[in-house]
């Protein structure tokens, strides 16, 4: 009885292992797709952004048109506030507490010299995402910040940072804190 019971078991485990094994290596019927991770909604706050705040939503607005891992979406009361947004009359600047979590000066200094008000917030905003500056001088790099000129007025990630936010907000990495500023 017991060789039975074990011959019994034996078949079992082994039918279950065959049918695991079809499931994860295909066995060429349609299978459906892994579920989308869940998109990480961030809350900024421009009430302090003076003249800038039209802009600071813009730019969010841009990189909510782009990424898919992380939503920017105006705070209200009860919820979490990731972002402050605040006008200074300095140079624009970040400081980037964690991933998604930090703060922003759209600094009227770059505005005077004739820098698009839009690209600033969208560029600021890129730094609270994880994003380094860049300084290629080159326009559709948002990140290449006021190195494009004041004549750059692309204030959309391009494909590279696109796929670092998503990769980014999708693996939970962990960003170094410290500010983010254009200019030396």
């Amino acid at each position: 009885m017991r060789s039975h019971l074990a011959r019994i078991a034996a078949a079992t485990l082994a039918a279950l292992a065959i049918t695991v094994s079809s499931q994860l290596l295909g066995s060429g019927a349609a299978t459906a797709a892994p579920a989308p991770a869940a998109v990480r909604v961030l809350y900024y706050d421009a009430s302090q952004a003076a003249e800038f705040v039209n802009a600071v939503h813009q730019g969010a607005a841009n990189w909510n048109a782009r990424v898919t891992n992380v939503r920017l979406e105006r705070w209200t009361s009860g919820r979490p506030l990731n972002i402050r947004v605040y006008a200074d009359n300095n140079w624009p600047r970040a400081y980037v507490n964690s991933l998604g979590n930090g703060t922003i000066y759209m600094g009227r200094q770059a505005t005077a010299e004739g820098h698009n008000p839009t690209r600033i917030a969208a560029h600021e905003l890129g730094h609270i995402l994880g994003l380094p500056d860049r300084r290629t001088g080159v326009c559709s790099e948002l990140m290449s910040g006021s190195s494009a000129g004041t004549s750059c007025t692309s204030a959309f990630p391009n494909a590279q940072e696109i796929t670092k936010v998503n990769n980014l907000f999708a693996s939970g990495a962990l960003v170094t804190a410290g500010w983010r500023e254009d200019r030396a």
